[in-house]
């Protein structure tokens, strides 16, 4: 009978044996760890207590709707019970089997005064290494009604992850119980989008996100840059001018990117700025900034025209650059924004990108060739139990994070691959 099921035997298990006061699904994507972790959430309110608020928690409001509610809500997964699950975007608080459910947004440690007085008899977390140690512990502590439970999904991170040491190794003395998946452990995934995920990952990110494991950064971050594969000197017609993305500096080098998909449906970096006051002995204004980016985006030829100047859709500037960005302002450049600096999410998009050949670097971005090679992983925050870069020789490097990844909604139409981030 478990065959006819759309389920894999190792989520039925899973959800059969979600009886402890902490239950933990991880692993890799697509796995199958969170509809089974859903499924466990249905059936534990159900059953909950009536005494004790019931809690979802994850990075943000918007993560919460993305990742649990409208799967909830999908009646292609949950059927009819899927009409049971109701929620109004937006809203901190949804319905479920009839039950009252509090949703809370977990980015930082100030979301701990979210917790204070409150009693809980079952909580929800998602991508439980987002969450803030402080709020988790103090989330336990608030689920003091008998017979109180947790459920919880997540990616792999780094194996000194507070989450992984103090409670997934300790699974013997707690009362925790822990389910690793693999991608391959979903069955019901079509044999060409898994070939797809695998190819679009490598090194640390395919460890992690396609084998499941908990392995630590090291080395080099993106492994699989190859001069030969990722360096052209000839550039395709360009569809779509989609940022210029800047890292700014003033001891430290500026460095500033144009991105856009090429007709053959890649990204292209096609050309950089890049100011050193060390070598150049001489620090520049944020005025003086703004202009030579003015002067020097005049001069950025487009491939396969005769036309000589580029006006990109957006400006990309480094979030901790506020002086510069009113300076952009009152220059009166349109499309500035701050720049998405989620660093691992955005390592994670162009790694991916690398490894499918859908980004490509012309070789005028020179500054951008000779760091990307040396861009590295710290080892001292990762015996930490944290994913940090070396924050040396990493300006360009930073720029293309800024403008890939910020960029995102815009470019991903456009490739023929998907990449997945999601859990």
């Amino acid at each position: 009978m478990l065959d006819s099921l759309p389920l894999s035997r190792k989520q039925i298990r899973s959800i059969a044996e979600a009886t402890a006061r902490i239950c933990v699904w991880h692993g890799a994507i697509r796995s199958g760890k969170t509809i089974a972790s859903l499924v466990a959430f249905l059936i534990a309110v159900a059953a909950a207590p009536t005494s004790g608020l019931i809690v979802i928690v994850g990075r943000s409001l918007q993560t919460i709707e993305r990742n649990v509610l409208e799967p909830l809500q999908d009646e292609a997964l949950f059927g009819s019970v899927a009409k049971l699950v109701v929620h109004t975007r937006g809203a901190t608080t949804a319905t479920v089997l009839g039950r009252t459910i509090h949703l809370i947004g977990a980015a930082d440690s100030r979301a701990e005064g979210r917790l204070r007085g409150l009693t809980a008899c079952l909580a929800l977390v998602d991508e439980a290494t987002l969450i803030p140690r402080g709020f988790w512990n103090q989330l336990l502590g608030r689920l003091s009604v008998p017979g109180a439970r947790l459920l919880a999904t997540t990616n792999p991170d780094n194996p000194g992850h507070w989450l992984k040491k103090d409670f997934l190794d300790r699974a013997g003395q707690l009362d925790l119980r822990e389910w690793h998946f693999t991608l391959d452990d979903n069955p019901a995934l079509d044999p060409a989008y898994v070939a797809s995920l695998k190819a679009e990952y490598v090194g640390l990110w395919y460890r992690r996100f396609i084998s499941g494991h908990w392995v630590q950064s090291e080395g080099a971050i993106y492994e699989m840059f190859d001069t030969e594969r990722h360096v052209v000197r000839t550039l395709p017609r360009i569809d779509r001018w989609l940022c210029d993305a800047i890292d700014y500096g003033t001891t430290n080098p500026y460095a500033d990117l144009v991105i856009g998909v090429g007709t053959d449906r890649k990204l292209y970096v096609v050309n950089e700025y890049r100011h050193d006051s060390r070598t150049s002995r001489r620090q520049m204004t944020d005025s003086e900034y703004s202009k030579a980016r003015r002067a020097w985006l005049a001069r950025v030829p487009q491939p396969e025209t005769n036309v000589v100047g580029v006006a990109p859709e957006w400006t990309i500037v480094d979030p901790s650059a506020a002086s510069y960005i009113e300076q952009l302002h009152r220059d009166g450049v349109s499309g500035v924004t701050a720049a998405d600096n989620t660093v691992l999410d955005g390592i994670r998009t162009v790694s991916s990108l690398f490894s499918t050949g859908d980004l490509l670097v012309h070789e005028s971005a020179q500054g951008l060739i000779d760091e990307l090679p040396g861009y590295s992983w710290d080892d001292k925050a990762a015996e930490k139990g944290e994913d940090k870069p070396i924050k040396e020789n990493d300006h360009s490097c930073d720029a293309l994070r800024y403008g890939v990844r910020t960029t995102e909604a815009l470019w991903r139409p456009y490739l023929p691959t998907r990449l997945e981030v999601a859990a």
